[in-house]
């Protein structure tokens, strides 16, 4: 049988600044074109805008760090399961699926980068230390749709059993 996924996670280097693999993966994803030093310089300004807002604010409930409120960020909009087509019987049933590591990290990523980048007119860097601190507040587009996604999963909880 032959290998799921490539060698890419093996060969990840962590980001220059920050030595951390999922900032490298964030900005590997959010890169266009092959542009990376692009995407670097747009993560770590929205990274350099949301430091100079947590110095400002000093509050108890967010983190000290723009690394540590991309992770919360993260775990906010991370999905826990997703609804796939299952065709049966000739009906095709919404069948709520629980989800691995990986794929909720990918979605988590898709989510982030498709709600900064549907709000147009500023540069990147401000619509993603938005999206981060909007996220980390439990609000924003992203989080709005990992709680759809999350209603549809329970609104289909009947056909749970067909998740084979």
């Amino acid at each position: 049988m032959p290998k799921q996924f490539t060698a890419s996670e093996s060969q990840l280097k962590p980001d220059p600044r920050y030595q951390d693999l999922m900032v490298s993966k964030f900005i590997n994803c959010l890169m266009y074109g092959g542009k990376k030093a692009t995407a670097q310089r747009a993560v770590y300004g929205a990274f350099d805008m949301i430091q100079n807002r947590l110095d400002k604010e000093k509050s108890e409930a967010m983190p000290k760090t723009a690394i540590e409120l991309f992770h919360r960020a993260c775990d906010n909009v991370r999905p826990a399961v997703e609804v796939r087509s299952k065709r049966v019987g000739g009906a095709n049933y919404q069948v709520p699926m629980p989800l691995n590591r990986r794929r909720a990290q990918s979605l988590t990523f898709r989510w982030i980068i498709d709600a900064v980048r549907s709000e147009k007119g500023k540069p990147i860097n401000l619509r993603l230390a938005k999206e981060f601190f909007d996220a980390a507040k439990n609000e924003g587009k992203a989080v709005t749709t990992r709680e759809n996604t999350h209603r549809m999963a329970d609104a289909n909880k009947a056909f749970a059993h067909f998740a084979w």
